[in-house]
């Protein structure tokens, strides 16, 4: 594992403290989620929930998903045999592809990608085949994913709401996938840690949910992104009892159990009426509002941010070619730091000056982070 390196958002962040930079590098909220999440573990805690949780989760937990997966997409689960809790949605990850790629296997990722897809691959010992999405609308090409699949392929890696570029896929782009999958009998695993935080009218269509795929697929999602809860690790996979089994027998010796009381506090939050999800969403899209115009003040090249956290964004316009160069300068020059999106490539030629920020703060730093940029360099 040597040659991943340090993460580039610990070097950013170091950047960013050495200069006492606004840091829009990492998708860290800093804002508390609703405060009946925190009262619901803080009173698990009181309660003495502060042993071990059930390997899959606790009863509550996973009933509470299985609600939140038929409320909001229709979705039926079993809480008993269809839904496994983890230490987020990392190692949800971390398990359903250790568990399901032997050693050799392909798996097709959607490029650029979070980049501890390809740490997990290469802890499976399995060879990840990038399948370019390019800017500025970064949608799926199935004659390109076709052309992807080999007799070594076994599973496709979804990840919508899109992390780095901001991308929700369309019902078209997910059934092109799910023609695929099923064309050449393909498990398809799906990160959709940002469902909720949609933009502009757009809703989240989870895959598993479309015809012929709920029994091919893992859905993995968690509760940090949206409640503002990062650091309590809660997420989730859910799917076919025999998917889950097999990434359960993975996860049972990664953690074993975690955060039992914090199991409670999400538990509340997944049965939240609708319009605090709506009003989780609507805060974040007006902090996007607030750093986009900025930016294209400022002279960047702006791709649509139409979920999550993260705006992409080109820096060629303002001379630079390297990302990379670009992100070192960048909290010195201006007194905020990104993300370049190099390292989500396996190969990043044409998406060189292709840089990440985060507009997940409070409007406040939005507000102080796009003047900084704009007096930089507009």
């Amino acid at each position: 594992m040597t040659k991943f390196g340090t993460a580039i958002f610990t070097e950013m962040t170091l950047l960013a403290q050495e200069h006492e930079a606004i840091n829009l590098g990492q998708g860290a909220p800093d804002t508390e989620g609703p405060a009946v999440i925190h009262e619901a573990a803080i009173e698990a805690i009181r309660r003495g929930k502060n042993q071990y949780a059930p390997d899959r989760g606790t009863l509550v937990l996973r009933e509470a998903i299985a609600q939140h997966q038929r409320h909001h997409y229709g979705i039926e689960l079993d809480p008993e045999t269809q839904i496994q809790a983890s230490a987020g949605a990392t190692e949800a990850l971390c398990a359903s592809i250790m568990s399901l790629c032997e050693p050799g296997d392909e798996v097709i990722v959607l490029e650029p990608y979070f980049d501890v897809y390809p740490a997990i691959i290469e802890l499976a010992q399995g060879k990840l085949v990038p399948l370019r999405l390019n800017a500025p609308d970064y949608e799926v090409d199935e004659a390109k994913l076709c052309a992807a699949v080999t007799e070594r392929t076994k599973l496709i890696l979804v990840n919508t709401p899109h992390n780095p570029t901001g991308h929700l896929m369309t019902r078209d782009e997910l059934e092109a996938i799910a023609r695929v999958a099923i064309e050449y009998d393909l498990t398809v695993i799906t990160d959709e840690v940002y469902e909720h935080l949609t933009f502009d009218g757009r809703e989240h269509t989870p895959i598993a949910s479309l015809p012929g795929m709920f029994e091919r697929t893992l859905t993995i999602s968690s509760s940090g992104k949206t409640f503002s809860t990062t650091g309590w690790k809660i997420g989730w996979f859910s799917g076919p009892e025999h998917l889950v089994e097999a990434a359960g027998l993975v996860k049972q010796y990664l953690t074993f159990s975690n955060g039992h009381p914090f199991q409670y506090g999400i538990a509340r939050g997944l049965t939240l009426p609708d319009a605090e999800f709506h009003a989780i969403r609507d805060r974040l899209r007006q902090q996007r509002d607030l750093l986009v115009p900025s930016l294209e003040r400022a002279g960047f090249g702006i791709m649509a941010a139409d979920a999550g956290y993260f705006v992409s964004v080109d820096v060629a316009p303002l001379g630079y070619t390297d990302s990379y160069e670009f992100c070192r300068e960048l909290p010195a020059k201006a007194g905020v730091a990104a993300i370049p999106m190099i390292p989500f490539y396996t190969d990043a030629s044409g998406a060189e000056s292709l840089v990440r920020f985060a507009f997940c703060k409070r409007p406040e730093v939005m507000i102080e982070a796009g003047k900084r940029l704009e007096k930089a360099f507009g």
